[in-house]
Formats: structure tokens, sequence, C-alpha cells
């Protein structure tokens, strides 16, 4: 995982989990615009997801942050 795609995921969860506490659930599209701008994060983002992690479409979004801190 690239540090720019890490630090824009501990960003996000960070922002979440202060404006709607632990229990909030993310989905991998909450780190990114709706406009495609940047498909190369956005598949680095979607095989670290999906493909090593096997994560549901949502979770909770301090699980998030504990995988993306283990590295």
């Amino acid at each position: 995982m690239t540090d720019s795609l890490k630090q824009k995921i501990l960003e996000v969860c960070d922002k979440k989990i202060a404006q709607k506490g632990i229990n909030v659930g993310i989905s991998i599209y909450a780190f990114f615009k709706n406009k495609n701008d940047t498909p190369e994060l956005l598949m680095e983002a979607a095989t670290w997801w999906i493909k090593t992690h096997q994560l549901n479409h949502f979770e909770k979004a301090v699980k998030i942050k504990a995988l993306v801190n283990s590295f």
C-alpha cells in the first residue's frame, strides 16, 4: 500500500469516527470523489479491500484504520 493511500484512508476514517462515533461504517468509495480522477489509486484500494482482505462492502472505520496501521 502506498503512503498516499494509507494517509488518505486514515484521514477519512478519523474524520468519519469524529463525526459519527466508533460504530460508523464506511465503504471503499468513502476515499474517493464521485468522479474517478485517480483510477490507479482506486484500483490499489480495491485490490487491498476486496482481494487482499476480502472485506464486505461496508466495514467499521475502526477496523479499516487498524488494518491500515498494521502495515
